[in-house]
């Protein structure tokens, strides 16, 4: 389960150059600017400790991410805790967080729902999100998609392009909520133009498809391409196939190895198979066995039936020292990110 995690906040502007700090919030938030955590910490320990909520809060997050002090996540769940029973809306969220995760905490999903619930409810949009997220899972509570799809459209309506992103797949699918492929487009129009790569890569699915808007090859490729170059996987797979098939753009082969290469590179499994294809048959690039058999190997590993065959047909002309020589290169292969 993917979750959100503010980074630290400090509450207060920084103090101007050659002024002096208005109080000793504003004294650690000049400190924290500077890069002196510990005096940050030594400045908001004790304002936290007479029940400052901002002071909790930003204690919280310096222990948890080990700025000023070792990292501690324990204390850390300690001090967002007295934050969060005073109605500090961003301690209530990374309570239900580091709950969900057992971070700092043994791991309780009645007590994360808790308070990712208590945010939302205070219209804090990474809980409102995430609660979406555990309905739609099932994590904790029945699983219910209308629930889901009710969280996600609160947090989609202030503008969170996650949230846009999961209500549009939400409409596409019709699930929890009537199936409406024009809403869909919407707001994943609304989370792309924000440059959120996964909502780029659903329009541009659209596009190909002509649901919800009309079909328009230039536009779908427009779509993958801005998503492919932030390194979305499923988007340069996608420019793969429509180069390698002359989908609306001048057949390459060439360029559509390209593409494969960057998502196989990824782990993404199709991808690896059409680039396990193209050096089975010098498709872009010079044919090469070895290279296809690791690529077949590397999808097959991941359940594509297709890339087993081909492996199995590859590995029947190969010498014994050249699948040797794909089975190092398996081992030593790690996905890039």
């Amino acid at each position: 389960m993917r979750f959100f995690l503010r980074s630290l906040i400090v509450v207060g502007g920084l103090a101007a150059a050659g002024a002096a700090a208005a109080d000793p919030l504003d004294d650690a938030t000049d400190a924290y600017g500077r890069g002196d955590y510990k005096t940050a910490m030594q400045l908001l320990q004790p304002l936290a400790e007479k029940g400052s909520a901002l002071a909790q809060y930003d204690l919280g997050v310096l222990y948890l991410l080990g700025l000023g002090a070792p990292e501690d996540a324990a204390e850390a769940v300690k001090w967002f805790r007295k934050a969060a029973e005073q109605g500090h809306i961003d301690s209530q969220h990374n309570l239900g967080i580091l709950y969900g995760l057992g971070r700092g905490a043994a791991r309780d999903v009645a007590e994360s729902l808790k308070w990712y619930r208590k945010a939302a409810e205070w219209g804090h949009i990474g809980a409102q999100y995430n609660l979406g997220l555990i309905y739609e899972q099932g994590e904790g509570v029945a699983k219910d998609d209308a629930e889901s799809a009710k969280w996600r459209r609160m947090a989609a309506e202030r503008g969170y392009p996650p949230a846009q992103n999961a209500l549009g797949y939400m409409l596409e699918k019709g699930q929890g909520a009537p199936q409406d492929f024009a809403q869909a487009a919407k707001w994943y129009r609304l989370a792309a133009n924000k440059g959120y790569s996964a909502a780029q890569h659903n329009l541009g699915v659209l596009y190909e498809n002509g649901k919800g808007v009309e079909q328009s090859e230039a536009e779908a490729i427009g779509w993958h391409r801005k998503a492919a170059e932030q390194g979305n996987a499923d988007s340069q797979y996608s420019l793969g196939t429509i180069y390698g098939n002359a989908k609306g753009a001048p057949e390459s082969e060439a360029e559509s190895t390209s593409w494969y290469r960057k998502a196989a590179d990824q782990g993404h499994a199709q991808a690896q198979y059409m680039l396990g294809a193209a050096y089975a048959f010098g498709r872009g690039v010079q044919r090469d066995d070895v290279q296809a058999l690791m690529w077949f190997d590397l999808a097959s590993a991941q359940g594509d039936t297709d890339a087993r065959r081909n492996r199995d047909v590859v590995a029947l002309k190969m010498t014994p020292a050249q699948v040797a020589e794909a089975e190092r290169l398996v081992k030593e292969w790690k996905p890039r990110k």
